[in-house]
């Protein structure tokens, strides 16, 4: 009997596909019957599942919630919430075992899985465990009498007020919030209210066809109705989420955007302030600020690999208080749990610029370098990787003053960086670059393109 399941939903990070194509109910059930067999060896008994927005969720969270049931795990369902609530309901509910039915920033044909189980993340070879657990016919259901209950659960009060909680603003603040019509708009407009700010809201209605325009703050394109809204009303500051609300967005009055790796300076400014010499974690893509600033400020940067369920095993390895990457996933131990929390990470910011009278004066000032988006040089299927690595083993760089091989190749020039990594999610090498100058910026530009073309003739590069 061929396997429910299609390889190809299995990621780097987490499980996703197309809803009835490689994403089905069979499969869904079949890895929720996988994650059960894993959670109840690792002694859980009872695990969270939510989920987003998307028109699939309730059939893929019912056919989710089966498969752990036959496993002999019970079953709270915690209904449609932003993934972070999902990691929280873990804490509050005494679960450590948790899944979100969600797609995150996928067009909305695509669903999928991310999960926790016994409070790590599960990602890498325990992905590819569950897929072979599933194709060996290991599997076994228990005995009806022996299935896991269901019971459903609200925690999202108890989420808000504890953010309400913690986070406490000096004056009230004006802000305008996208959530691109994606599940965090169920909570973000109650959680800024509830900390005393003034919100306008855009996009807050929860439909999972995303009418408006697709809920990826990492994109300009998704940040343009947010900028016309900061520069037409009296909202001071522009938050914007993504479709399952781990990943923050953020926005100037003077139609700034303040990418990531920007924030995450603030961010370790004020956690650092109370934590002096702590360890901050940031990904390879992130700016070289970064390291500068933390160094500036008494920590100790620490560069890691791209991939929030990678980023989140090493900050709980290291014991730092805060860790981020350039995509948005922003981690906070210190006052918080340790996982990616778009929501949160937005009440922390407007904690720190609401001491200030000017919200916007503050992020603009925060260093900033020419610097790149995110380019792609696409791919065949596996070649990005063996690209990359036959770019680590033969190039020779000029000028470099280090090559950093933790993540694909980052190249430290004396006037800024160039990266190149494999990504894995698709089929393209990521490629972005860093200078001090526009004339540094063009020259790294010029080795890598030099360096890419001798291993891969006739490229098409994307700069």
């Amino acid at each position: 009997m061929p396997s429910p399941v299609s390889p190809s939903i299995f990621k780097a990070y987490d499980i996703r596909g197309v809803v009835d194509d490689t994403l089905t109910v069979d499969a869904v059930r079949a890895i929720g019957l996988a994650l059960g067999a894993l959670a109840r060896k690792a002694g859980t008994r009872e695990t969270v599942i939510g989920r987003d927005g998307r028109l699939s969720g309730p059939k893929l969270s019912a056919a989710l919630s089966d498969g752990f049931r036959a496993a002999g795990v019970g079953v709270i369902d915690i209904g449609m919430v932003p993934t972070p609530v999902v990691y929280y309901a873990t804490f509050e509910l005494g679960t450590g075992t948790g899944v979100a039915v969600t797609g995150s920033h996928n067009p909305p044909d695509y669903n999928g899985l991310k999960m926790v189980v016994a409070g790590d993340a599960i990602y890498g070879e325990a992905i590819q465990g569950l897929r072979e657990s599933i194709v060996s016919g290991a599997l076994v259901e228990v005995p009806v009498a022996q299935c896991g209950g269901l019971r459903s659960e609200d925690v999202s009060a108890r989420y808000l007020a504890r953010i309400a909680g913690d986070v406490k603003l000096a004056r009230p603040m004006k802000i305008a919030v996208d959530c691109g019509n994606g599940v965090a708009g169920a909570l973000a407009p109650r959680l800024f209210r509830a900390l005393g700010c003034e919100v306008t809201e855009l996009f807050c209605e929860v439909d999972g066809t995303f009418p408006n325009h697709h809920p990826d703050p990492a994109h300009p394109e998704n940040l343009q109705d947010l900028i016309r809204t900061l520069r037409d009303t009296d909202a001071e500051i522009g938050l914007a989420f993504d479709g399952d609300g781990d990943r923050l967005g953020v926005v100037t009055k003077g139609g700034q955007i303040i990418w990531p790796d920007r924030q995450l300076m603030l961010f370790a400014a004020d956690v650092l302030s109370r934590n002096p010499g702590a360890e901050i974690i940031y990904d390879v893509k992130c700016s070289r600020n970064v390291a500068s600033y933390v160094r500036a400020h008494g920590g100790r940067p620490t560069m890691w690999r791209t991939g929030h369920s990678l980023v989140k095993a090493k900050l709980k390895e290291t014991g730092a208080p805060l860790a981020g990457e350039m995509s948005g996933h922003v981690f906070f131990k210190e006052r918080w749990y340790g996982f990616d929390d778009g929501l949160y990470a937005g009440a922390r910011l407007l904690e720190i610029l609401s001491r200030h009278a000017g919200a916007s004066t503050v992020l603009e000032a925060l260093p900033d370098s020419p610097a790149t988006p995110e380019l792609q040089l696409k791919t065949a299927e596996g070649e990005n990787f063996t690209l990359v690595e036959e770019l680590k083993r033969t190039a020779r760089f000029e000028g470099a003053t280090e090559v950093i091989g933790i993540d694909g190749v980052r190249v430290e020039y004396p006037d800024g960086f160039g990266l190149a990594r494999p990504s894995n999610t698709t089929p393209v090498v990521v490629i972005r670059f860093e200078a001090d100058t526009p004339a540094a910026l063009a020259r790294i530009q010029a080795d890598f393109r030099r360096a890419i073309l001798m291993v891969k003739p006739g490229a098409v590069l994307p700069f």
